[in-house]
């Protein structure tokens, strides 16, 4: 019997490792993901022209916007908050995104004015205070969703979307994405201008519920005017809208490539001989190969690589690339050797022991929680 209840342990602890390590090699594989949101939805038709709904338009260019990346990035994932007509919360939008761990969120939206048949051009939106009373205007419209939730008093902390006094929480706001959030709002609105010929109505800030839950660089895009009939015509156009998530895919596009540019930088920075770290932190590395022999800087076996470290355990030298506390960065580095070394895996060491991966991990996402 005793021997019956080992063998039911041993084989429960080795189902529990396999998950932990599918996990942490989930986390290592993961790509640069982004959220893209279709505005309104199901029985929220958003905005209403004079034959569409803004929902559908929406809609229309968001999967079209996948379609490129998906078809273009085969680095890149996606998620949609919806591929079809079903009415999300607007709270669940954003608490999509954040559960993904996306690396940008992009909403698409269409804009409308009453009693203004004339109206034209595209503008691009990021968290902030409106500064204008037509900015005010297009975030109360927008947040006006959560009307259609029956528990939006509760949810949202009793915020009214139609009164000015709820948007002074969005003054004293400090958003640690802002920077990329308006210069991604800025590349957006360059294409739409350039690329799509649209008129430029700028960048632009305001209180959007939307954004101000999204725990990464977000933007809301407004593609034009449903309430002015030959924009209407546009934006129910295959031509038109075909163009739109064309200008927004080419805007995405140079802000990874930058972003990439930038994070290769910061990775050169960061060597195992440039490592500085205090008692108790943990330090993540990126373990490349092993040997029984101790390799010189320049053999062949390490493909060229250089700042490489070396530590012995088992008999074996064991050689690394890069040293960081952050888990993330040491996942980027990894990606950046991945093509040269395709075993590489990441380790852990605090105080200059090596640790258990999976601790190591959780370590430094509940850190970062707090």
């Amino acid at each position: 019997m005793e021997r019956h209840r080992q063998y039911i342990l041993y084989i429960l602890i080795g189902f529990s490792l396999s998950a932990t390590l599918l996990w942490a090699n989930k986390l290592e594989a993961k790509n640069f993901l982004v959220v893209i949101d279709a505005g309104h939805g199901g029985h929220d038709p958003g905005a209403v022209g004079k034959f569409s709904k803004e929902k559908n338009i929406n809609l229309n260019v968001a999967l079209k916007l996948g379609k490129l990346i998906e078809k273009n990035c085969t680095d890149v994932d996606i998620v949609y908050t919806r591929r079809k007509d079903v009415f999300i919360p607007l709270a669940r939008r954003a608490e999509i995104a954040n559960n993904a761990k996306a690396d940008l969120f992009i909403s698409i939206h269409t804009n409308a004015l009453a009693n203004n048949k004339t109206m034209r051009g595209a503008s691009t939106w990021t968290l902030g205070l409106a500064k204008s009373d037509a900015n005010l205007a297009v975030a109360q419209r927008e947040n006006s969703v959560i009307l259609y939730e029956n528990d939006y008093k509760t949810r949202y902390a009793g915020f009214n979307p139609n009164s000015a006094e709820s948007y002074i929480i969005f003054e004293f706001m400090q958003d640690k994405y802002m920077s990329q959030s308006v210069h991604l709002a800025s590349l957006v609105q360059k294409e739409l201008h350039n690329t799509c010929k649209r008129a430029d109505r700028g960048v632009h800030q305001a209180g959007f519920l939307v954004l101000k839950a999204s725990a990464m660089p977000s933007i809301l895009v407004e593609l034009g005017f449903i309430s002015t009939p030959v924009e209407e015509q546009y934006l129910n156009s295959e031509a038109g809208t075909t163009s739109l998530a064309n200008g927004i895919y080419r805007a995405f596009l140079t802000y990874k490539q930058e972003q990439e540019v930038r994070l290769k930088k910061d990775d050169k920075k960061e060597t195992p001989q440039t490592q500085v770290t205090t008692k108790g932190e943990i330090v993540f590395k990126v373990q490349i190969l092993a040997s029984s022999r101790a390799l010189d800087s320049n053999n062949k076996l390490l493909k060229g690589v250089k700042d490489v470290d070396c530590y012995r355990e088992n008999n074996l030298y064991k050689y690394t690339y890069g040293s960081s506390t952050d888990y993330n960065r040491i996942l980027r580095i990894k990606r950046s050797i991945s093509a040269k070394f395709k075993d590489a895996f990441v380790i852990a060491f605090k105080n200059g022991k090596k640790m258990d991966i999976q601790e190591a991990i959780k370590e430094f996402e509940n850190r970062n929680k707090k």
